[in-house]
């Protein structure tokens, strides 16, 4: 008898025993699985859905609006596809009653300020109603939002899951089985969605399991053409007599899979260039350019423009704005895996201690100005006779902050937000991005090693063994380097294979935290069950599947290098540097405005002095103080803070819409990339905001003096 032959019949052997060990242990009966379904729902779903589902049946309950007919149908789907309990009425309904409530409350807020204080208010009000009207048809669908999100996190699963699928299909020709023991190893959403399958049909919706499942597929013919037809040549790898015909069938439907997944990604890459141009352009140049203009703009119209209309603008429309165009971009990415739960346990807890501390007290030193008027009104200092007063309050203390120290100190607001939101994330991630480096190393090379360990399992070599081997070919890179942990805690410590690779205290997934290897470990360490063999054609599987997905995600960043650079520039550079000259530019505008106000006004007042070449006549003067009235005009105190709580949540936005393009889901690069821009963006702004404001404020008053004749000013 030779090796071969040997191989063969201990492989009979193990597939036997194996069999019997699946059926009893691994996979539940019927009753067992489906009748968890509610309690794994209610483990799986987000607490977020949970309210949500309780506040659309409360305001069912209190007053019922029907669903317009166009919209019915797809909401209706839209809850069953995202095993919402709840109906398209209480959905509606629910969006009803928040913006009633919304418009009852703005012009409850309008009568009460006109009682109390003899003035109509119109803005806020306007905008309130204005809000309860836009969000009104968002509301009423977002059982379909919450959808799409639910079907793009269960495809970013699909492969995984017919890789299980076929992985034991080539043992146990059960399909039944087969999606259990592939919805126990995937968790949610996919693991709800096969759980409801045996649960309609325990509740009688369909007689069979392929029934249900044919059902249930047809919700993704719009979406995933792929998963139903790969699904549909596992189901008839059933009806084939041929065992190789049979496994024919299984790869095809694998194969199916990846390339489906291959061309969205490239579809993906194309399709995203033009939208994130426009995003660039309308969410990020333009505003930023559109600041320069502002100064001029509110000293002209001041009586219409105020800094909390410019505050709503920049510090809410548009960061709301680009994020939710960005991230509806983003979560179109498909991806093939993303961050393990092993890598989010290592994130752990962050003391907000010190990043607090931060924050409080930066703000608290920008408000000062208006901490001590409020407490002491009057209250003020000269910095210099070219310099002016700290605070500098006009139309006796009405209006105001206009002084260059109040100006200054203002600057502390977004340097504390960007320090301590970034020392945050800084000090959440120093411990793992070092680690989550070596992993993307691992990564890079991962799908070679995984396909070297195949060959040595399909020439049966048993995989304790197989790992040391892989370990000597690679010795020096971090593959090496995991597969040589693997071995030595074989070796030395006399474990299994899986606590080689899982222990919690050495296992070697704890070296490398990745969702990709964390899953093909698991895929090795299942299909070793039913044989070398089938595990070195799963390996194979993973290792044609990781190759293609990086071989497109490069595609993808050749394909958005241009802009992804350009985001970059913006975040890291470009962003505060124009914002901080826009400021140093405003300020000027502002302070000559306002002290050839004051000084056009002492001199008309007066009736004397050496007018020529400044108006020629009293009338003129008093036309220029009519036109440029202080309280009419936007202090360069609100004007800095509005621009740098705008330049933080821009880059914050940027931050994360760069890292989802070129990496895809990685929360830990995210907060590292977090950590590192916000401290070094805020600093950079508030460093060439500080020189831009004096030396264009010295230069401002040096005309000013110059022109006027009045070098004593």
């Amino acid at each position: 008898m030779n090796i071969a032959e040997d191989v063969k019949d201990i492989l009979k052997k193990y597939e036997k025993r194996l069999e019997g060990s699946v059926k009893m242990d691994e996979i539940p009966s019927d009753t067992k699985f489906s009748s968890e379904y509610k309690q794994f729902r209610k483990e799986s779903l987000p607490s977020s859905l949970s309210w949500y589902e309780k506040l659309c049946n409360k305001a069912e309950n209190i007053i019922s609006v029907n669903a317009p007919a166009k919209d019915y149908d797809e909401i209706n789907r839209s809850i069953e596809t995202a095993h919402l309990q709840i109906s398209p009425e209480g959905a509606v309904t629910f969006a009803t009653l928040i913006s009633g409530f919304l418009i009852l409350f703005a012009i409850f807020l309008s009568a009460f300020v006109y009682l109390l204080f003899d003035n109509l208010m119109i803005f806020f009000p306007l905008i309130i109603i204005l809000t309860a009207a836009i969000i009104f048809k968002p509301l009423s669908k977002l059982p379909v939002y919450i959808a799409n999100s639910w079907r793009l996190k269960a495809s970013n699963q699909m492969v995984l899951c017919m890789l299980y699928v076929v992985i034991y299909m080539r043992h146990t020709s059960n399909l039944e089985h087969a999606i259990k023991f592939a919805s126990s190893h995937i968790g949610p959403p996919l693991s709800l969605d096969f759980r409801k399958v045996f649960w309609d049909v325990e509740t009688g919706t369909f007689p069979t399991i392929r029934g249900s499942l044919d059902h249930y597929l047809e919700t993704w013919r719009e979406y995933n053409l792929e998963f139903i037809n790969s699904f549909h040549l596992v189901e008839s790898s059933l009806m084939e007599p041929s065992q190789e015909r049979r496994l024919q069938l299984l790869d095809k439907s694998l194969e199916v899979m990846l390339e489906g997944t291959y061309e969205k990604m490239l579809h993906y890459a194309h399709d995203l260039k033009n939208p994130i141009t426009m995003l660039h352009m309308l969410g990020v140049i333009l505003p930023i350019l559109g600041l320069v203009i502002f100064p001029l703009l509110a000293s002209f119209m001041g009586e219409y423009i105020r800094w909390y209309h410019l505050a709503l603008l920049y510090n809410v429309i548009l960061p709301v704005t680009v994020f939710v165009f960005g991230y509806n971009l983003l979560i179109k990415r498909p991806t093939g895996y993303g961050e393990s739960e092993m890598q989010k346990k290592m994130s752990g807890k962050t003391s907000l201690f010190l990043p607090t501390l931060i924050i409080v007290s930066m703000l608290f030193l920008g408000f000062f100005p208006l901490i001590i008027h409020f407490i002491i009104p009057g209250f003020d200092f000269e910095l210099g006779s070219f310099f002016g007063n700290f605070m500098d309050y006009k139309c006796d203390g009405e209006c105001g902050p206009f002084g260059l120290g109040a100006l200054l100190m203002s600057l502390s607001i977004p340097l504390g937000l960007g320090l301590g939101i970034g020392l945050y994330y800084k000090l959440k991630t120093k411990d793992i991005v070092k680690i989550r480096n070596e992993t993307k190393k691992l990564e890079k090379e991962f799908a070679s090693s995984l396909f070297q360990l195949g060959n040595r399992l399909a020439d049966g070599v048993p995989a304790e063994l197989a790992f040391g081997t892989v370990a000597k070919n690679m010795a020096g890179t971090p593959t090496g380097n995991f597969f040589r942990i693997v071995s030595v805690n074989i070796r030395n410590f006399g474990m299994n294979l899986k606590e080689a690779i899982f222990n919690l205290k050495t296992g070697a997934i704890l070296y490398y935290p990745s969702s990709l290897i964390q899953s093909s470990m698991e895929i090795l360490l299942e299909s070793i069950k039913k044989g070398s063999k089938i595990a070195a054609q799963a390996l194979t599987s993973i290792s044609n599947y990781v190759s293609e997905i990086h071989k497109v995600n490069e595609r993808l960043k050749d394909l958005l290098s241009e802009i992804i650079s350009s985001m970059k520039s913006q975040i890291s550079f470009m962003a505060p540097l124009i914002a901080g000259i826009v400021i140093g530019i405003g300020s000027m505008i502002v302070n000559i405005i306002v002290n050839m106000t004051d000084i056009f006004g002492s001199l008309a007042a007066g009736g004397t002095g050496n007018l020529e070449g400044v108006s020629g006549s009293v009338e003129g003067l008093a036309g220029w103080i009519e036109l440029f009235n202080p309280a009419d005009v936007i202090p360069s105190y609100f004007f800095q803070i509005i621009v740098g709580i705008y330049i933080i949540e821009l880059i914050y936005i940027l931050t994360i819409l760069a890292n989802g393009i070129e990496n895809g889901t990685d929360k830990t690069n995210e907060e590292y990339l977090l950590g590192k821009n916000l401290i070094r963006g805020s600093i950079l702004y508030v460093g060439i905001s500080a020189v831009v404001i004096l030396l264009f404020n010295l230069l401002g008053m040096a005309i000013l003096a110059g022109s006027l004749g009045l070098g004593g000013l």
